[in-house]
């Protein structure tokens, strides 16, 4: 790793080997310095070896450590074959969204041999955040960690864990995953499954790794779904979580048995070690809300060990965690679409000739409708689903701001219909900060795997692709 430091570190020493094979970290102090390398680096995965982006030549990528209110230089380089840009994600950026990555939105691509320079403006932030490439599907290897500790002489307003881990959670593909994305456009149909889900880039049993606790002590789970398109289940077995945090904000203490995470989002847990000492399975599963046509997800089921110390014979079989039964995935039932296949004697077969009508798209029209908001008022956004037949979940992400989900339900939001598999929320938010600001979809599939719903700019002029154009194509 490449690394330089201006002002120093306050933070403990970290542990080389790193915690459920998770790697380096980048510590930084009052606009520190730091370096990211994007380069290839070969992994083995599953039993076949591939190369992948890497920043410092670590999957998942280091861990960023900084305190409330600070400021972070990061300097980019880009030695990879293709255009590359990082996203900081869930940072405010106030009045300076202009390194913030999506390319040809707020810059331009870092093109291959050349560096950027990034400002990371911490403001409000506290929690667990991440970082990850935000062009084409590069998110899925080149991601990683940002970790957002109180100012000082303030404290967590939960009781200070023993230890923090971050876990991130993620998929793999044995193929290139621009290939999977290519083989999806150009047949139309939704992207390959990923070949596992991963925790902290390993796929489980087969690569089996833990983490000693001791019992009585409690710990700070940073969770992070990596995912490009899953949205998961996450727990630990007869263990509960106590949810304190997420998405760089704290939250009431809410204490459950699994937690559901979309791409993109996080989770700051506390897990009391507070069983027999044994050994525990940690686990991650898809969670799936469409009853048909859900054959293109990840139905495995990934794994980590949490494991107490002292002297014990530990349990074998272990045991998976308790999922929810509704909904939850088709993981664990055999058949197409997870459903048994019927075990009877064929006596006869018919083939019918069906008449199908056709179906004739048409592609909608690009939306230029601006909205503009005055300072400080509190806007509402409606979400309509539109799907029929196979609907999806469909994570929505408001970048730099907070918000509360105050209503849902099937059917239209505005008449009396029939109800179908549609769905539609509500999310009033605040306008804190006069910039430009998104509101995208953190769900990777179809052409395009970053797309942006609406853009909320303010009266101030802006600046687009400011800084590193002079090193990419045209805006």
């Amino acid at each position: 790793m490449i690394f330089r430091e201006q002002y120093g570190s306050h933070f403990p020493p970290y542990d080389p080997h790193g915690v459920f094979g998770y790697p380096g970290v980048i510590e930084s102090f009052m606009h520190a310095f730091n370096f990211l390398l994007v380069k290839e680096a070969s992994y083995t995965r599953l039993c076949s070896t591939k190369n992948i982006l890497t920043v410092n030549g670590q999957f998942p990528g280091p861990t960023i450590y900084a305190k409330k209110g600070e400021t972070i230089i990061v300097d980019v380089y880009n030695r990879g074959k293709e255009n590359i840009t990082i996203h900081w994600h869930g940072v405010n950026m106030p009045r300076y969204p202009w390194t913030d990555g999506p390319e040809y939105i707020t810059q331009c691509p870092i093109q291959p041999g050349s560096k950027f320079s990034q400002k990371i403006i911490l403001s409000s932030e506290e929690g667990t955040l991440w970082w990850h490439a935000h062009s084409d599907w590069t998110r899925a290897t080149v991601h990683g960690a940002i970790i957002v500790y109180p100012k000082n002489g303030t404290k967590y307003p939960f009781p200070k864990p023993n230890a923090e881990i971050p876990i991130i959670l993620g998929q793999w593909w044995k193929s290139d995953v621009n290939a999977v994305r290519d083989e999806g456009l150009a047949t139309g149909a939704d992207p390959n499954a990923s070949d596992s889900l991963l925790i902290n880039g390993q796929p489980g049993d087969l690569y089996p790794c833990s983490k000693s606790v001791d019992h009585g002590k409690t710990y700070l789970l940073r969770i992070i779904n990596a995912a490009l398109h899953e949205a998961l289940f996450f727990s630990i077995a007869k263990h509960k979580m106590t949810v304190v945090g997420t998405d760089g904000s704290y939250t009431k203490p809410l204490t459950r048995d699994y937690i559901t995470i979309y791409p993109g989002q996080t989770f700051d847990v506390l897990l009391e070690a507070n069983q027999l000492p044994d050994h525990y399975y940690m686990a991650a599963k898809t969670y799936s809300i469409a009853p048909v046509a859900q054959n293109f997800y990840d139905n495995t089921t990934t794994t980590a060990i949490v494991q107490y110390r002292g002297y014990y014979t530990p349990s074998s079989p272990l045991s998976l965690p308790h999922f929810p039964a509704y909904n939850d995935t088709n993981a664990s039932v055999q058949g197409p679409m997870g459903r048994d296949s019927p075990q009877r004697s064929t006596t006869s077969v018919r083939f019918y000739q069906l008449i199908i009508f056709p179906l004739e798209y048409q592609t909608p029209e690009i939306g230029t409708e601006v909205r503009v908001l005055e300072y400080n008022s509190t806007v509402e956004i409606v979400f309509q689903g539109t799907n029929l037949v196979a609907g999806t979940h469909h994570p929505m992400h408001l970048h730099g701001y907070s918000f509360y989900l105050v209503g849902w339900g099937f059917g239209n939001f505005d008449k009396i219909g029939t109800l179908c598999a549609i769905i539609w929320w509500i999310l009033p938010f605040r306008v804190p900060s006069p910039f430009l600001r998104m509101v995208g979809c953190n769900q990777i599939r179809g052409i395009q795997p970053w797309s942006v719903v609406h853009a909320l700019p303010c009266r101030t002029p802006c600046d687009l692709g400011h800084g590193n154009c002079v090193h990419s194509e045209k805006w």
